[in-house]
């Protein structure tokens, strides 16, 4: 793995004189000795939270272990896995999966991080189909997402095969002391695997809550922790010179990291969008991860982006990257030579992450805005459950729309509106809480590309609420220059969360809670003085979105 290419104009000179301090000043050898002053003078989520450095050589010792594990699942006849998290205890299981495949005769993993119920009851129909091993993976014990999704898969296992033997289809991974493990063993679960408490979420790829999941798909750990022997030091040097870019880069202005990843490595960028996101994105500060943007031209672009190509040796060269380079655009290429190199290609953005956090002067480790949505939530749902829910401030069709947002008379007027205030160094976020589907992915793709050539303005897409454990952080910690357009809908089929795992009560569905994310993070946003407007589609989202993009296209530039 290596730079093949670096051309970063005007911040080049910057970039060597952070690199020299970074020697200078032991920065990372301070942060194996676990020097918290490297980021912030309190010790407060950065001494507990360096256990990553060394988590890969770690699992190393336990993976014995593993592997008795999964042959004795492989043995038991299972066929398939639903890991249940959220965030870093799911992003990278699912990217071991997606790049590296599932190896014969080991299980396929799908991967349940949302609370939309027609996916729910999509993954409840598919964990039907085959012999399926639950896998709970939270490091808090306490994620509601996840927590939610257990009690409800756990309920119909223990329809079908009785409350004595369903714990047996269940695997927790979670912290020592967490809320999870008392409820493993009240339920007798299969096994517990417990995570290291001096390791954050988004830092765990190479620890039990990536590389148990990474085993029972068949990926040779092995392989991916190879590197952690002899090679250790040209991986951290490598991460050091692309952490002290993003932070300069950031700096200077350019603080849209837009990824440009080969075919085999697409899935890659989901992984480090959460990882920069919401390790940067605090104390007005932050780099905003740009993935699956496809690539345009120069006159798409404003001034306030930095390019990354992330390319597997072999494959055909990402196109367009030059010309961005010869008309100015700042760009870097890295290249791996294997699949294989994944879990060393993890562990240099996780030093650069951490080193860009030294650059910004920000705690990379900790996440402050995070429980800001999660309390507006717990208000929402009560709201939600009475007569005073939040009326919208226009209704057009079937389209409601929310937010503090000036008189329009119809739907696609308060978009344009709502966008007047877009200009050059802001982004725009599109949040969806509607069932992920490959046609509405298609649509939002579409969508968010037309808003970038009309606005010349970064653009992103997420799930909610999984991009709440991914980009939440950052679009609340950061200088402001979000705009954020969300979307949410009507449930045809709302599906009941369990209040307990063993007993009949349900005082909450799914879609209550989907509702509640979307409206308690646009309060959390709007606290920020962030930008929201919300578009409730009562029937067919598709074709909502469909009226929104054609008024776009007919608006004059």
């Amino acid at each position: 793995m290596k730079l093949v290419h670096v051309a970063l104009g005007h911040a080049v000179s910057s970039w060597k004189n952070t690199l020299a301090e970074i020697r200078e000043r032991r920065v990372v050898e301070r942060m194996w000795e676990g020097d918290h002053t490297v980021w912030k003078t309190s010790p407060e989520e950065i001494v507990n939270r360096l256990g990553w450095l060394r988590s890969g050589g770690v699992f190393k010792d336990h993976f014995p272990q593993v592997e008795a594990f999964v042959s004795r699942v492989l043995a038991d006849g299972y066929r398939q896995v639903l890991l249940l998290g959220m965030g870093g205890s799911s992003l990278a299981p699912e990217i071991f999966r997606k790049i590296l495949g599932i190896r014969a005769g080991y299980l396929d993993l799908s991967v349940c991080d949302t609370t939309a119920p027609a996916t729910i009851a999509a993954l409840g129909a598919w964990t039907e189909t085959k012999k399926t091993l639950f896998v709970v993976s939270t490091k808090s014990g306490g994620t509601v997402e996840t927590l939610s999704a257990m009690k409800y898969f756990y309920r119909r296992t223990a329809g079908r095969q009785g409350e004595k033997h369903a714990g047996l289809h269940y695997v927790a991974i979670t912290d020592p002391g967490s809320s999870l493990v008392g409820i493993a063993m009240a339920q007798r679960f299969r096994r517990i695997f417990y995570g290291d408490p001096d390791i954050g979420g988004r830092f765990s790829a190479l620890s039990v809550f990536g590389l148990v999941p990474a085993a029972l798909v068949g990926a040779d750990i092995s392989s991916l922790l190879e590197w952690t022997d002899e090679r250790l030091s040209p991986v951290v040097k490598l991460g050091v010179e692309v952490g002290a870019m993003l932070g300069v880069m950031a700096e200077s202005g350019c603080n849209k990291a837009t990824f440009v990843l080969s075919p085999a490595l697409l899935p890659f960028g989901d992984w480090l969008e959460q990882l920069i996101a919401e390790s940067t994105g605090k104390e007005g500060k932050g780099i905003l991860p740009v993935v699956g943007e496809p690539l345009g031209a120069p006159g798409d672009y404003g001034r306030d982006r930095f390019f990354i190509g992330l390319s597997l040796r072999g494959e055909e060269p990402v196109t367009g990257l030059a010309i961005l380079n010869n008309a100015g655009q700042p760009v870097v290429e890295m290249v791996i030579d294997h699949l294989q190199d994944l879990g060393e290609l993890m562990y240099v953005w996780e030093v650069a992450t951490a080193v860009a956090g030294y650059v910004l002067q920000v705690n990379p480790f900790d996440q402050p805005d995070v429980e800001t949505a999660k309390r507006f939530t717990r208000a929402v749902i009560a709201q939600l459950q009475s007569p005073s829910a939040e009326k919208p401030v226009l209704v057009d069709g079937d389209i409601s729309i929310y937010g503090k947002i000036p008189y329009a008379p119809d739907a696609g007027d308060a978009l344009i509106t709502f966008l007047r205030s877009a200009a050059e160094g802001h982004y725009i976020a599109l949040q969806t809480y509607l069932p992920p589907e490959p046609h509405l992915t298609e649509m939002l793709d579409e969508l968010r590309l037309l808003l970038r050539n009309r606005y010349l303005v970064a653009t992103t897409v997420g799930y909610g609420p999984r991009f709440l454990h991914s980009t939440g952080q950052l679009h609340k910690g950061d200088d402001g220059r979000g705009l954020f357009i969300q979307f949410t809908g009507d449930n045809p089929v709302d599906l009941p969360i369990p209040d307990s795992m063993t007993g009949p009560g349900a005082s909450l569905t799914f879609g209550i809670l989907q509702l509640a994310q979307a409206e308690g993070d646009a309060r959390a946003l709007e606290s920020r003085d962030r930008r929201v407007i919300r578009f409730h589609f009562s029937r067919d989202s598709r074709k909502g979105i469909r009226t929104l993009i054609s008024r776009l296209q007919k608006e004059p530039i």
